[in-house]
């Protein structure tokens, strides 16, 4: 059974994240979003507080925490900064950072993941291209070994972290790319690298988001990308594989931001009906309003407790005292209703604000369109429905035609 009592250590770190979330993160939500940049300062004093680095091993600067404590801090940083930018900042460094720590090279595993834990350096996911999202399998990205490095042809699109790894971070960054490197049906033939951004021959492209501006959105051309055979990640041909473990711990991550903002976003609705009045009374005084709020909470708490099962799931697989595909299902679970339950109760808490909750003075809209790009982000909700389907009914119902 899971214990929900979080340790000593569980608690006191929530708190501190909190308190950075509150204090530093919410009074520039709005700055992060206009801006479209997550302000070096908040990099670094994250990296300062060890979280940049939470899931790494010690050895590469980081805590070797496990998920559940990993989502228990990601969605502290969802309350604070509720656009969803220091939250994705955090996830894809700490969901891919711990593939890269267990596939990657040892010289490749010290030259980056010391500076992803500094705070200096970006690492990214490059899976997604301009006509392939959800269906990984049909990458055209082509890899292949001449004279013992690898070269790299093709294009990635909607990526997250470009304009950080080429622009912002100190040390630079990279992404894991996927492409395919021999024949085979579904995932096989598809292997994993670690592309520097810097690269000769990669042509980035910026993209501009409807909302979670702080971080960038885009994507790379890559035309006879030299990569050293140390960047390989893992085995060749493998690589889909690893993909499947990183997007399911980021998935987890996912469920935990965004009940972490549609809880943040519920209680600024909850200031704002205790203390306006319409009609002669409080607007919290009207049972249409009290519902709406108590079934979105309830709802909220229960994706919660639904992703923290799912984090919990894959911190026992990792133990050897749990099974993948258990922790695939909970955490496809959670991933397929975390972001509606948390947009429907977002939107709900708009409407209690009247026409402010259209206007920028109303700060809830970042959070409903932080939320959103989830519904497509790690695996599109329709995604997931399959995964779960297909748990359920066994692979045999998967269609593969």
């Amino acid at each position: 059974m899971i214990d929900f009592e979080p340790t000593e250590e569980q608690r006191m770190l929530k708190k501190t994240v909190r308190e950075f979330s509150q204090k530093v993160l919410f009074p520039r939500a709005r700055e992060i979003e206009k801006g479209e940049k997550i302000p070096d300062d908040i990099i670094k004093q994250m990296a300062d507080m060890g979280i940049l680095g939470i899931g790494l091993s010690p050895e590469y600067g980081g805590s070797g925490m496990d998920p559940v404590t990993v989502g228990l801090v990601a969605e502290e940083l969802a309350r604070g900064d509720i656009t969803c930018a220091v939250p994705v900042f955090f996830l894809v460094q700490t969901a891919w950072g711990c593939v890269l720590q267990k596939y990657g090279s040892d010289e490749l595993k010290g030259r980056v993941l010391p500076g992803v834990a500094a705070g200096k350096q970006f690492l990214g996911i490059a899976s997604t291209e301009p006509d392939t999202g959800s269906d990984v399998t049909a990458i055209r990205t082509r890899g292949a070994m001449l004279g013992g490095r690898w070269h790299l042809d093709g294009e990635k699109m909607f990526i997250s972290g470009v304009r950080e790894s080429v622009h912002q971070m100190p040390g630079g960054g990279g992404h894991l790319t996927l492409a395919r490197t021999g024949a085979g049906k579904g995932g096989a033939g598809i292997s994993m690298f670690y592309v520097p951004l810097t690269s000769r021959g990669i042509d980035p492209t910026y993209l501009e988001d409807w909302g979670r501006r702080g971080i960038s959105t885009g994507g790379f051309a890559m035309v006879d990308v030299e990569l050293p055979a140390s960047h390989l990640i893992g085995e060749e041909g493998k690589g889909f594989y690893a993909a499947m473990e990183g997007f399911d711990y980021a998935r987890g991550i996912i469920g935990m931001i965004c009940c972490g903002v549609a809880q943040r976003c519920m209680e600024l609705g909850i200031d704002h009906i205790k203390g306006r009045k319409a009609f002669g009374q409080h607007l919290g005084k009207f049972e249409g309003v009290q519902f709406k709020l108590a079934e979105n909470w309830a709802q909220v708490e229960a994706v919660r407790l639904l992703a923290l099962r799912g984090l919990w799931a894959l911190k026992t697989e990792r133990e050897g005292r749990g099974s993948r595909f258990a922790s695939t299902m909970a955490i496809a679970m959670a991933k397929m209703l975390a972001p509606v339950q948390a947009f429907g109760a977002i939107n709900d808490a708009m409407q209690w604000f009247g026409a402010m909750g259209y206007t920028e003075d109303c700060p809830l809209e970042l959070g409903l369109k932080g939320v959103r790009s989830y519904m497509w982000a790690e695996g599109a909700t329709e995604i997931q429905k399959l995964i779960v389907a297909r748990e359920l009914l066994g692979r045999d119902f998967f269609r593969n035609d």
